[in-house]
């Protein structure tokens, strides 16, 4: 009986039996792990490191230490549990920020009204409304909002104006900012003042800069859809969870 391990570049520890799979065990540095477990974010958690908070398996670690699944991670003295994890899609309702907390303004997590500990993918402008995901799964977070994954957010958006075919088509091109060149996106005139938009970029308030870019001033701006995925019926200030079909959509190509 031939027992093989190897370790891959990632810390991906294969055991095989026979040459089958019978056990994988992968290693990933604890401040993403906690972050992925929705406890904190990776810089809180980089912190508490550094404050000598954190524990794996009853050892003190520093910035850079790894564990895996059934490593015991402390905080505090207190153990971290792996979260259930939750996926939901909220119809985010105007004048509220998209955040966690603040001092100021009423916060997306204000409507948010279960036990397990969610944050927010993404964000959303103040005065932006529609569809947002908030989970505590931080490699779903990371497969929407990075660029390099090309998940497509369509945007419907009232504009002070008739929108011109010529102005469609630049967007559709790709168009210079302030911090740089835009991705090709995706444009339909559905009524004079209405333009549907899919980009898949995820740029600090990137539809109303461009949109501003060429002459025209917001007047409502609402995310519809990430992926295949629509936001339907949905209430403002409403949620409800995903289920599998909802995340085939999302990652659908």
């Amino acid at each position: 009986m031939i027992y093989i391990i190897n370790q891959d570049k990632e810390d991906r520890f294969i055991i095989k039996k026979d040459n089958c799979k019978i056990m994988e065990k992968v290693q990933e540095r604890v401040q993403k792990l906690l972050s992925n477990y929705g406890y904190c974010s990776r810089r809180k958690a980089e912190e508490l490191i550094i404050a000598g908070k954190v524990k794996v398996n009853g050892r003190k670690i520093t910035i850079g230490d790894k564990a895996g699944e059934g490593d015991k991670i402390t905080v505090d003295g207190k153990p971290i549990q792996k979260p259930r994890r939750t996926y939901l899609m909220f119809n985010k309702p105007y004048g509220c920020v998209t955040a966690l907390s603040d001092s100021k303004y009423k916060t997306v997590m204000d409507y948010i009204k279960i036990k397990e500990r969610v944050f927010p993918v993404g964000r959303l402008d103040y005065n932006t409304t529609g569809m947002l995901f908030l989970t505590n799964d931080g490699d779903f977070a990371n497969k929407i909002t990075h660029p390099s994954h090309e998940i497509n957010k369509t945007y419907l958006a009232e504009v002070d104006k008739p929108f011109s075919d010529k102005d469609a088509k630049q967007i559709e091109r790709g168009m210079t900012l302030e911090d740089g060149r835009t991705s090709p996106a995706k444009v339909s005139v559905l009524e004079p003042t209405v333009v549907k938009i899919k980009i898949h970029e995820g740029k600090n308030r990137i539809v109303r800069r461009m949109l501003a870019e060429l002459g025209y001033n917001v007047k409502r701006l609402m995310r519809v859809k990430i992926g295949y995925l629509e936001l339907g019926s949905l209430k403002p200030g409403m949620y409800r969870k995903l289920n599998k079909k909802d995340m085939d959509k999302i990652f659908d190509k």
